[in-house]
């Protein structure tokens, strides 16, 4: 049975984005890459929400991503992506498919299937919906050595205990720390 993972990247403050939605602050290098890469390769769905969907769908195809970041680049490009959208009625990004309904029942579905691992990069929102559904096994938070002090918190709205187990921890060089969690 495969696992959803859910990555983000969070200032020690617990924010994922400034108060204006920036993300200019991520603190990526040729480390994180190299990280990115092993855990590209190891899964084969994407899961997003519309607003993430547009963000990565603006980028990963785009010559710029290809030229600065080929590896990356390619398995964003490749990988199967599913994007969970009420409002978003189609998909350009090549092997996407959009579900506007039914989304704790596909997940369960997927989970089942022989695969690879799926992961869920941002979409907070989209997190928040499968949290409460007990749907994500492992939780991937990215701390970047610096505080925000406004933005938009992680895990703002979950109003119930969540229970982790701390699997590993790893510090960069860039001061970065990835501290992974299993839900239990």
């Amino acid at each position: 049975m495969r696992k959803l993972i859910f990555q983000m990247m969070i200032s020690v403050d617990g924010l994922y984005e400034g108060p204006n939605k920036e993300i200019d602050w991520h603190n990526v290098d040729e480390e994180f890459n190299e990280y990115a890469i092993d855990l590209l390769n190891n899964l084969d769905i994407l899961l997003f929400g519309r607003i993430t969907y547009e963000l990565m769908a603006s980028y990963w195809p785009t010559s710029n991503a290809i030229n600065d970041d080929p590896i990356v680049a390619e398995r964003m490009n490749s990988l199967s992506k599913i994007v969970f959208s009420k409002k978003l009625k189609s998909a350009n990004w090549q092997n996407t498919k959009v579900v506007n309904e039914n989304i704790n029942e596909v997940v369960m579905n997927l989970k089942k299937e022989q695969g690879k691992d799926m992961a869920i990069f941002g979409s907070s929102d989209l997190a928040l919906t499968f949290i409460k559904h007990n749907l994500i096994d492992e939780y991937r938070i990215m701390v970047n050595p610096l505080v925000l002090g406004k933005g938009k918190r992680l895990f703002e709205g979950i109003t119930n205990k969540l229970n982790l187990n701390l699997k590993s921890a790893k510090t960069f060089k860039s001061g970065n720390v990835m501290l992974c969690y299993e839900a239990f």
